[in-house]
């Protein structure tokens, strides 16, 4: 068991899990850079036989849990099962080579197989040109170092888009677990259909479904609480742990496992209570280009027709794929104390799809679920995933036969149990008392990804950036009374905020009686623009009309250089606050041409010199 292997932490810290060194070299062929884009290349040289067993149990406890979730996701994708499997193992072999975290698994997902099943209307053709073209998209921004995009969506979008696909992937699968059929895939008519047929429910189907979530979840519970094996413990009781980490590790093989030994048995008596996986094409996927056109009863589908029929799957799919992937090895990377290379893993995750759409996978992501599992296990190197996709290899050319018997409420189980986490219940109230604002853009994503997927996230993302706009078109202000008015912008200075700036000023300084001196303090303000360069200048001949003073204080190097640069009549600046007031007497002159104070006691109109000044 991994956590009884004292040396664990030690190869676990020096491993390969840390990211290769991003800095710069001159030479693209240089040995840093050939690192960096094959990260095997880090690990590989010191690795030891402490890390080829750990790595190998993680494998096997992951492959244990690939397998029967492959099948299950196939289902949730509309595809058949044996594409689930398909698409399991080729991350395995390309994150060997490219991956930036020990952790992370790739392979087929819920909400990536929900997705799937959005845009390809069940065709495993579509399927898979979908992931070659997702390939080509993630491999293009790995190469471009596009990854930043990613940052533009917020973290309540995210969460409400997941959620979203947790009650449309769960409620999918109630249908399965009651044995109803022909049910529409449209999430209301899906929910409608559910209840008007609710009495057709199967008793074999929905009794065996409800036994293994509820075995599902005595052994997820089991395995949560689970003491830690201590060396010291005596030899049969460590062993009786090991077994018990095993069983509850590999919970989805077993139930399934167990729950096609009973569909089997009825199945001798001649009679079946279960609706059937039925059969699974058995052998390994035959290697060959994605179809760029399909041949149907009615003509042919060319490449053109296809792409846009897939519409917007082409942009939320790879998107969607990046942003989980990256997400799953972020948070690992940070529990377990490592960095990875954001950039590196879309190439690693672009050329998986790529591959994989050779041998009839559809697009993949990174699993949070089994990266858990991998974590878990004490995996030190990406060699677990070698384990995982021989696995995986082994059971299409051996086992399909025997997943004939695996009741479709099994895997319905398992696709439950796997989903609901992905429902954040805290979410809501960590966000009412953090931020209410930003429950907006969550409720928007939650409720428009029931009615189309890529309509959800694209008004959430929309409703992020109106907020961040509105927070840069409307900075908070920061006023202090004393000798002199003195008002701070709390955040950045940028063009939408200048208007509204303008308008504060006045109400405060200019349109009262008397009129009053102002100081903008700027300390906050780290660049201006033209816009912005404009409308102070409009400020300055507004205080000079009045007959009063606006001065500058707190201005950084950049900022004041644009100013000087700029030439504004009547602008004047001091370099703190104590300084200006220092000076009120200049500043309640009244003069309609105020000497530019700060220029002279800096010495010269040089910003270098009020730095040099603000240093003394």
């Amino acid at each position: 068991m991994p956590s009884s292997v004292t040396a664990l932490g030690q190869a676990r810290s020096s491993g390969p899990g840390m990211a290769p060194s991003t800095c710069c070299c001159s030479c693209c062929c240089s040995p840093a850079a050939v690192q960096r884009r094959l990260p095997i290349l880090a690990w590989l040289p010191s690795y030891s036989l402490q890390w080829l067993k750990m790595d190998f149990v993680a494998g096997l406890s992951v492959g244990l849990t690939a397998i029967p979730q492959s099948l299950a996701y196939a289902e949730v994708a509309g595809l058949p099962p044996q594409y689930g499997l398909y698409t399991a193992f080729m991350g395995c072999f390309v994150y060997f080579f490219l991956g930036t975290s020990r952790d992370v698994t790739l392979g087929p997902t819920a909400i990536m197989s929900l997705l799937v099943s959005f845009y390809t209307f069940h065709e495993p053709a579509y399927a898979v040109l979908l992931a070659f073209l997702s390939g080509c998209i993630q491999l293009a921004m790995g190469v471009l170092r596009l990854g930043f995009l990613l940052d533009f969506i917020s973290c309540p979008v995210i969460k409400g888009f997941t959620s979203a696909a947790a009650v449309t992937i769960g409620f999918g699968q109630i249908k399965n677990l009651l044995g109803l059929q022909n049910i529409p895939r449209q999430f209301f008519l899906q929910v409608y259909h559910t209840f008007l047929r609710i009495a057709e429910t199967r008793v074999g189907d929905a009794v065996l479904g409800l036994v293994c979530m509820l075995l599902l979840l005595v052994l997820k519970l089991m395995r949560d609480h689970m003491p830690p094996v201590h060396p010291e413990m005596p030899p049969g009781v460590r062993l009786s742990r090991g077994l018990v980490w095993a069983a509850t590790t590999a919970r989805n093989a077993l139930v399934v496992s167990f729950a096609a030994l009973v569909a089997y048995s009825f199945e001798v008596t001649g009679y079946q209570p279960f609706i059937l996986t039925g059969e699974t094409a058995e052998g390994l996927p035959p290697v060959r280009i994605p179809p760029f056109s399909v041949t149907t009863a009615n003509g042919t589908i060319s490449f053109t027709e296809m792409v846009q029929d897939m519409g917007a799957g082409l942009a939320v799919v790879p998107l969607m794929g990046l942003l989980e992937s990256i997400a799953v090895a972020k948070a690992f990377a940070s529990q377990n104390n490592y960095r990875i290379d954001a950039n590196q893993e879309l190439l690693a995750i672009g050329l998986t799809n790529i591959l994989g759409s050779l041998v009839s996978s559809y697009p993949v992501t990174g699993s949070f679920g089994r990266t858990a599992v991998n974590a878990q296990s004490g995996v030190c190197t990406p060699a677990g995933g070698l384990v995982t996709g021989v696995l995986v290899l082994l059971s299409l050319d051996y086992l399909t036969s025997l997943f004939y018997y695996i009741p479709k409420a099994a895997l319905a189980a398992v696709i439950i149990m796997a989903v609901a986490p992905l429902f954040d219940t805290k979410i809501f109230r960590t966000l009412w008392r953090v931020k209410r604002l930003d429950l907006l853009p969550l409720c928007v994503t939650f409720l428009l990804c029931f009615w189309e997927m890529q309509y959800g996230i694209l008004a959430g993302a929309l409703v992020s950036l109106l907020i961040l706009l509105h927070s840069a078109a409307r900075p908070e202000t920061k006023v202090s009374e004393g000798p002199v008015l003195v008002l701070q912008p709390a955040s950045g200075l940028s063009f939408p905020a200048v208007e509204a700036l303008r308008e504060e000023i006045l109400s405060r300084a200019l349109e009262v009686s008397p009129p009053r001196c102002l100081v903008l303090e700027c300390t906050h303000v780290c660049s201006i623009d033209y816009t912005v360069v404009l409308g102070l200048g409009e400020l300055l001949q507004d205080f000079q009309k009045q007959g009063v003073a606006l001065a500058f204080v707190g201005l950084q190097v950049p900022v004041l250089r644009v100013l000087l640069s700029a030439d504004l009549k009547g602008f004047q600046y001091f370099s703190t606050l104590e300084e200006a007031e220092g000076w009120k007497d200049v500043l309640l002159a009244r003069s309609p041409h105020p000497r530019r104070s700060g220029q002279s006691r800096a010495g010269s109109g040089d910003p270098e010199a009020l730095g040099q000044k603000r240093n003394t």
